[in-house]
């Protein structure tokens, strides 16, 4: 029991404990050391003595002193400094102080991390360590890089905030909305990495981050967002561990109460009238979840909003679901044709070649559809994604 307890106190509290370490003690690397020597501290003394009401808070003030215990020891701080941290926590006797509600730092974290001064993946790999409590070797695993490589880019990130100064703060004014789409980005590239059968951890954790950004700084983007997410997951338990087309899903597999909270909170964000990207395809992945069946989809509609998708974000990867929209619409020939405009731009994108030769397929193109299969299935080390190209391939006449 003290096991599950110490297992839900991690899972709940760890990004919070993090936050108000990073934000007391300025350091990435203490504050990782001081909350792991918190948890083994609750390991040892939580069977005895049994769980805390507040865990959350007994593992900061527990963190808290052995940051300072090993400040101490390495000399990393000055006298000052120091004695200023001390005073602090000379002020609060050790029970009251794990008694009380921990500050809530996660913003100024997240916004840390996804800091436009660090690379994208520095700033995917600090966001899950860091507010996610995944380990190195998790992210590692999840992004198909060794463990070392993964283990670097960490350390990179870290040293950059420190020798750069990047301010751990939430930025203010018009500047908040220019940086909360990088902090959207980095939540749906963590996602996206993990929404196939190889991590689906992943993809939990992008949406209870986004859940914990919207419940801090809502804005109609970030709801957009975790509106797209949810109703792609929604739709997880009919693709069955593997990978099915949307046409061939069994629909009533589908999550409909996740659906109907995604939609209620897509609306909400839509009524505001402030549109970007997120909302707009996540409009889009409502139609498809709204549609009884394959036949009854809206295509028409959904061509509309990836042509208003186009203008906020005209990317030939938004290029090409428009064609494929435009295809379902009852125009594949012409989809085909614009399809060949973004040939030389997404030329090694295995997406592209799948819907090209899908297209050549229904144009009667059977021969040329063949080559495309073979260089969607050749661009993905995916198992699932090269079975799933390869059904279609047999399924040529």
């Amino acid at each position: 029991m003290t096991q599950a307890a110490l297992a839900h106190a991690f899972k709940a509290d760890s990004g919070r404990v993090l936050a108000s370490l990073i934000a007391q003690f300025r350091d990435f690397d203490l504050a990782e050391e001081a909350l792991q020597d918190a948890m083994i501290e609750a390991a040892r003394t939580w069977p005895k003595d049994g769980t805390p009401s507040n865990a959350g808070a007994w593992l900061l003030a527990v963190a808290r002193r052995r940051a300072l215990d090993r400040m101490r020891l390495l000399k990393r701080a000055r006298d000052e400094a120091l004695q200023q941290n001390l005073s602090l926590l000379a002020e609060t006797p050790p029970e009251d102080e794990a008694a009380q509600e921990i500050p809530d730092e996660r913003l100024r974290l997240i916004f840390t991390c996804c800091h436009p001064a660090l690379s994208q993946e520095a700033q995917v790999a600090l966001t899950l360590r860091t507010l996610c409590g995944l380990t190195a070797r998790e992210i590692a695993q999840a992004f198909l890089v060794p463990h070392t490589t993964m283990n670097q880019r960490l350390t990179r990130a870290k040293a950059k905030i420190r020798n750069a100064a990047i301010p751990y703060r939430v930025p203010e004014g018009p500047e908040i909305e220019a940086r909360l789409a990088a902090v959207l980005s980095v939540i749906y590239l963590i996602f996206n990495a993990g929404y196939s059968p190889r991590s689906p951890v992943l993809s939990a954790e992008a949406l209870r981050l986004c859940e914990v950004v919207h419940h801090l700084q809502p804005l109609p983007e970030t709801a957009g967002l975790w509106a797209l997410m949810s109703l792609h997951m929604a739709r997880d338990p009919a693709r069955l561990n593997t990978l099915i087309s949307l046409k061939d899903q069994d629909r009533t597999l589908w999550d409909h109460p996740a659906i109907t909270r995604a939609i209620t909170r897509l609306l909400h964000a839509l009524a505001q009238s402030r549109p970007g990207p997120y909302q707009i395809q996540a409009a889009i992945s409502a139609l498809h979840c709204e549609a009884a069946s394959w036949a009854e989809t809206d295509w028409p509609q959904i061509l509309a909003l990836y042509g208003a998708l186009f203008k906020l974000s005209p990317t030939p990867v938004v290029a090409l679901n428009h064609a494929v929209a435009k295809a379902h619409a009852g125009a594949p020939k012409g989809a085909l044709a614009s399809l060949e405009a973004l040939a030389s731009a997404l030329e090694g994108y295995q997406p592209f070649h799948a819907a090209r030769a899908e297209l050549l397929a229904q144009c009667g193109q059977a021969h040329a559809a063949r080559l495309e299969y073979d260089r969607a299935i050749g661009l993905t080390s995916a198992p699932e994604e090269q079975a799933f190209l390869r059904k279609k391939l047999s399924d040529l006449p």
